[in-house]
């Protein structure tokens, strides 16, 4: 079990800490692991990603704390393009949604390449609820002009594109532990100055059962199925393309698999006690992409493709993109394919209104497709 924080003696609790403190007093001493997750990172001028600092970096001297694909290489949304060029003329629509869309690379290298290939879009539409990163995102998109905008919330009627590459991770998750047989949910207690875990029993459970008595945490993801059901709502026609590290139902849930997934990310580090440094670092949990597609299914979209994150792009092409590269870009695109790094973690789900993917298949699934393993 992780650690609980404690601020060195004589310090100041930092004013987001203050706030969650405040929040379990007035909880009656427990307080959700989700709003937890959810204040940390999001909390109005203090979660991380509402905050001024640094994110998105190749190194820790950059003051970043990861990279994410679009930020590693160009070649990652000159690919993309590819398939969303595709998805576009498929579904006869002219406008990509971007949820979260960090620094803006991946929108900014989509925008060209799609007018490059002499598709422009219409529009380009971002969603993200963090102001300071839609500041960082308007400085970096300046020359598209109008084409791009920026809204907080989704319009009742969306056509398009639908995009979020580490989006799902990103969101508040509720963990679960097993003790002695009983399953607990895990919430977060007042410890001094800082947090520490609680367990009450609960009536939650993963979606599978877990073989064996051993001890066991795990966490369900109802945020996650939420945003896939508020999308199946919302979208009238087109397809959502969501890329993230996670796995299938039956890894995801593996008796083998006992500490979770829950992690937090700061200076291109990995550590385990996420109750930590509130606001300093980001939080994360895996995704149940079976969990997704279910709730996709449920709401009245198709799956029309899952695969690997490597075989998706090897499909659309990166290999041949990157030719005549120079042997950085060329490194940085093997580390988007190659399975002991981003190529076999990260996976991709395309979904679409039921029945409107007849007549065409995405061409980043044409081959490698692991729909059946969902």
């Amino acid at each position: 079990m992780n650690a609980p924080f404690v601020n060195q003696p004589g310090s100041v609790a930092s004013p987001l800490t203050a706030r969650i403190l405040a929040a379990i007093d007035a909880a009656g001493g427990h307080l959700s692991f989700e709003r937890f997750m959810r204040m940390a990172l999001y909390e109005p001028g203090f979660g991380y990603y509402a905050s001024g600092t640094p994110k998105f970096g190749h190194f820790p001297s950059q003051g970043s704390d990861f990279v994410t694909a679009p930020e590693l290489t160009p070649l990652f949304a000159r690919a993309l393009a590819r398939q969303v060029a595709q998805a576009l003329a498929a579904t006869g629509t002219r406008e990509v949604w971007e949820f979260g869309a960090g620094s803006g690379a991946l929108a900014a290298e989509l925008i060209a390449a799609l007018d490059a290939a002499g598709q422009p879009l219409a529009r380009y539409t971002i969603v993200d609820l963090s102001g300071e990163l839609r500041e960082r995102q308007r400085e970096r998109l300046t020359a598209c002009g109008d084409r791009v905008r920026w809204v907080e919330a989704l319009p009742e009627r969306i056509e398009g594109v639908l995009l979020g590459n580490e989006v799902l991770d990103a969101m508040p998750v509720t963990p679960l532990a097993r003790r002695g047989g009983v399953w607990h949910e895990r919430l977060v207690a007042r410890s001094g100055e800082g947090f520490t875990w609680a367990e009450r029993p609960t009536g939650l459970r993963p979606p599978v059962d877990v073989p064996g008595e051993h001890d066991y945490c795990t966490e369900v993801h109802p945020q996650a199925e939420a945003f896939v059901r508020t999308v199946a709502d919302r979208l009238v026609r087109g397809v959502a393309l969501l890329i993230d590290y996670g796995f299938p139902e039956a890894e995801y849930y593996h008796p083998q698999r006992h500490m979770g997934t829950l992690v937090a990310h700061r200076a291109h580090q990995v550590d385990d006690n996420v109750l930590e440094r509130p606001g300093e670092k980001d939080i994360t949990a895996h995704v149940n992409f079976t969990g997704v597609a279910l709730a996709a299914q449920d709401a009245g979209l198709d799956v029309i493709g899952y695969t690997s994150q490597g075989r998706f792009l090897i499909n659309l092409g990166l290999v041949e993109l990157s030719q005549g590269a120079d042997p950085r870009e060329r490194s940085r695109m093997q580390m988007l394919v190659h399975e002991h790094e981003m190529g076999e973690l990260f996976k991709v789900i395309a979904l679409a209104p039921s029945g409107s993917s007849t007549g065409w298949t995405p061409i980043g699934f044409a081959h490698g497709d692991r729909t059946h393993r969902l």
